[in-house]
């Protein structure tokens, strides 16, 4: 099965994973066709694994291979092309597109219910959570600063990004 695989908090902050070597250790791991899309940890393989075997093979394999604690997010790629076709908001280019990924729906259902800011939207569906603001503000609005909290839970992506994935 083809996969989406996001770390969590890499290239940032002091964690290191470059593509080369997530790559390598990814390869390692026996997966197929690794490729990686932009040096912010995100990557698309094939696997007979299921996407829960998956996830924690590579959290162990890259806690162990960069020396942090490994959070990612695992979703087939039929679930991923799922969730860019699901986009709810309006599209335009003043405005980001986001995808916040989360470990279950009930994490996602919880972000959903944060009380978004005036300029931006945010919906829940699923195991994500569908976020639009104003570009130049993705720091600091409400809903961004709410999801402090769920930072080993969650990790967000550019539709963008994601929509070169598939």
């Amino acid at each position: 099965m083809r996969y989406a695989i996001f770390l969590r908090g890499v290239n940032v902050g002091g964690i290191k994973v470059p593509s080369a070597d997530l790559k390598r250790v990814l390869g390692d791991l026996g997966l197929g066709e690794v490729k990686t899309y932009v040096a912010s940890g995100n990557v698309t393989c094939v696997s007979d694994l299921t996407a829960a075997e998956l996830q924690r093979q590579v959290e162990e394999a890259l806690s162990s291979a960069f020396g942090y604690d490994a959070h990612v997010q695992v979703f087939s790629h039929d679930a991923l092309a799922t969730i860019v076709d699901g986009y709810p908001f309006a599209t335009d280019v003043d405005h980001h597109r986001y995808v916040v990924f989360c470990d279950s729906s009930v994490t996602a259902d919880q972000l959903g219910q944060i009380e978004a800011g005036d300029m931006e939207e945010v919906a829940a569906s699923g195991r994500v959570v569908y976020w639009r603001c104003p570009k130049g503000s993705t720091l600091d609005t409400p809903f961004s600063k709410a999801t402090s909290g769920f930072k080993s839970l969650t990790t967000t992506r550019n539709l963008n990004t994601i929509e070169k994935m598939l």
